[in-house]
Formats: C-alpha cells, sequence, structure tokens
C-alpha cells in the first residue's frame, strides 16, 4: 500500500521510503528523531496538539505502557535520520475488531499456514493478532493489558520449554535405554 507523501519538520519525504513490516499490529506514521542516527536524549514526543493536563497524563501514561509493551519500531534512512514508529494509542472500535480477523484469515490463507499440527506461519500471524489485540485493549484498560502481557509471556515461556529436547534416565527403565522428550515425539533410544 502507498502511504502517500508527509511533510515532518520542515523535511519532505515519500512514506514508501521508510521500510514497512507487514504486520497484524498497527503502528503509526513514523517520526523524524533524529538527523545523526543518534537518539533523542529524552525520548520524548512533543505534546503539542493535547489541551487538558489529564488528557497530557492520561495520553503519555497510556502511551509509555504501549511502548513498554510493543516497543517502538526504528528505521534508519541514508545512515542518518533516524525514524521512530510507535504503536497506534487511538481506542479500537468493534469494525476494527472484524477487519483484524478478516486480515488474519486473508494472511492464514496467504502464507499457506497448516490448520493444524505445528505451523511457524500459524504461530507467527496469531502472535502478532494477540499483540494487536494487547494494543487494543491496553487502550481501554492499561491494567487488563499488562495482565494479558503477562499471560502472553507465560504461554511463550512454557512453549518455549517444551520445544528444546531434556534427555533423561530413570531407574525404572532397563540401564541400556535412555529416554529422549521432546514436543514432538517420546522416543526410546538404544545407548
Amino acid at each position: 500500500s502507498t502511504w502517500g507523501e508527509y511533510k515532518i519538520k520542515n523535511i519532505s519525504f515519500k512514506m514508501s521510503n521508510v521500510p514497512q513490516v507487514n504486520s497484524l499490529v498497527k503502528y503509526g506514521t513514523p517520526v523524524l528523531v533524529s538527523t545523526s542516527n543518534k537518539k533523542p536524549k529524552d525520548g520524548k514526543k512533543d505534546n503539542k496538539g493535547i489541551q487538558n493536563l489529564k488528557d497530557i497524563i492520561s495520553t503519555t501514561h497510556t502511551e509509555d505502557i504501549l511502548n513498554s509493551i510493543l516497543p517502538p519500531r526504528e528505521h534508519t534512512m541514508d545512515k542518518q535520520q533516524l525514524w521512530i514508529q510507535s504503536v497506534l494509542s487511538t481506542p479500537a472500535t468493534k469494525a476494527d475488531v472484524i477487519a483484524l480477523q478478516e486480515e488474519l484469515d486473508k494472511r492464514l490463507q496467504q502464507r499457506q499456514a497448516r490448520e493444524t499440527g505445528i505451523c511457524p506461519i500459524r504461530e507467527e500471524l496469531y502472535a502478532q493478532c494477540f499483540d494487536e489485540l494487547i494494543r487494543q485493549i491496553t487502550i481501554n484498560c492499561a491494567e487488563r493489558g499488562l495482565l494479558l502481557v503477562r499471560v502472553r509471556d507465560e504461554i511463550r515461556m512454557t512453549i518455549s520449554s517444551y520445544q528444546t529436547p531434556v534427555s533423561y534416565t530413570h531407574l525404572t527403565l532397563p540401564t541400556i535405554y535412555s529416554v529422549q522428550i521432546s514436543v514432538v515425539a517420546v522416543s526410546l533410544k538404544k545407548k
């Protein structure tokens, strides 16, 4: 998709020049933060568009939480310009959720993800979908979003631990066998 042309900090550019990662997680427009490949010292963005102090505190708090959950993407162009792209902090509508579901189904089909068994493509797309749902929920209720992140991380750690084969030798088995346990299969091998 073409992003069009924008003018930020008196610099014209085409958004198509900024690399676009194809993700189900919704990101905002990239913002130029440096012209020398260095990150800004304070790391904060300008909040001029927000009028009310309560809105500033609320928006900053939500954006800080979102950035800790889903860190902003960084793009370097021409080895000098550093662009930051944060996740969107606008609430999702019912139509957005339906569109997410349709996009997930479309990408599963396009990338020929397997419907059953272990499939890295399916795992990646569902992880992106879950991250987008976490983003949407965090905007409405930060505490609920943070709890979902905790659940997500625990599930990832558990799955990761099952993906690492572990060797056991049990006294109850004859000593000429060792047992290999993994997520995929259990096998007995002669020593």
